[in-house]
């Protein structure tokens, strides 16, 4: 029995059971990982802190908390895919090759960064905006601010696959790549930490110098990984002015 087999012979109650426990361990993989790597790249002189201002009273409990609320989201709402297939509306590939899978990955890789821009913008607008403050209180991120957000949030950003899997028949394992290769993604824009300082600000490996300053000044920058979609839609934010040093006023 394939993989995609016995996900649609689960019930909605084993779904979101699963559910719950692959985003809770996507998370602490993601936030421990992260947390870990860039302690021991710092230590061997690799990269650098982007911002090294403590964090805020309290940060950490609330992004854990917020978490807490997207992995109920995002891990109950399982069973919207889910039914999806039982309804019909969707059906997984039969027997893909490894060549469909790749390339499958790829497609949602971009679509990814086309529907976070799309409502990550949309969370900047002043209908929006409400639910989106308490992502940006984060203003020094840690790997543990990946999935801070607000319910409302929550959802909006973890619907994804719904539009591709009623357009095309997608392998299974292409679909469930998509939240795992999201938590990487996503870590490594909230490390506060440039790990290829040498890199241009358009660079794919620039993603968590563009996401940092996105925090640092939210008009701009609301891709996710990639920068293809601030430069097509020409919302690249601008660069920071330097900050003065120790002891000189800022002119």
């Amino acid at each position: 029995m394939t993989a995609a087999q016995v996900f649609s012979d689960l019930s909605a109650w084993q779904v979101m059971a699963w559910g719950l426990v692959f985003f809770s361990a996507l998370y602490l993989i993601g936030g421990l990982g992260m947390t870990a790597l860039t302690r021991f790249l710092q230590k061997r002189g690799i990269g650098r802190v982007l911002d090294t201002r403590p964090l805020k009273p309290d940060q950490l409990r609330r992004e854990w908390r917020q978490s807490f609320h997207s992995i109920l989201v995002f891990g109950l709402g399982m069973v919207v895919p889910w039914g999806f297939v039982q309804l019909g509306w969707a059906h997984f590939a039969i027997a893909p090759s490894g060549w469909q899978i790749a390339i499958e990955i790829w497609v949602l890789l971009i679509w990814n960064d086309v529907h976070f821009w799309i409502n990550h913008r949309l969370l900047h607008t002043r209908w929006f905006k409400r639910f989106h403050g308490d992502h940006h209180r984060s203003v020094v991120v840690t790997p543990w601010s990946t999935y801070s957000f607000h319910p409302i949030e929550a959802m909006m950003l973890g619907n994804v696959i719904l539009l591709p899997m009623v357009l095309h028949d997608f392998a299974f394992w292409s679909l469930a790549s998509v939240p795992v290769f999201s938590i990487f993604l996503n870590a490594v824009g909230h490390a506060n930490y440039d790990f290829f300082p040498r890199v241009g600000p358009r660079h794919p490996l620039a993603a968590s110098r563009r996401h940092h300053l996105h925090h640092a000044r939210p008009a701009g920058n609301y891709g996710f990984a990639l920068a293809f979609m601030d430069r097509l839609m020409r919302s690249e934010a601008d660069p920071l002015p330097p900050r003065p040093a120790p002891g000189r006023p800022a002119a």
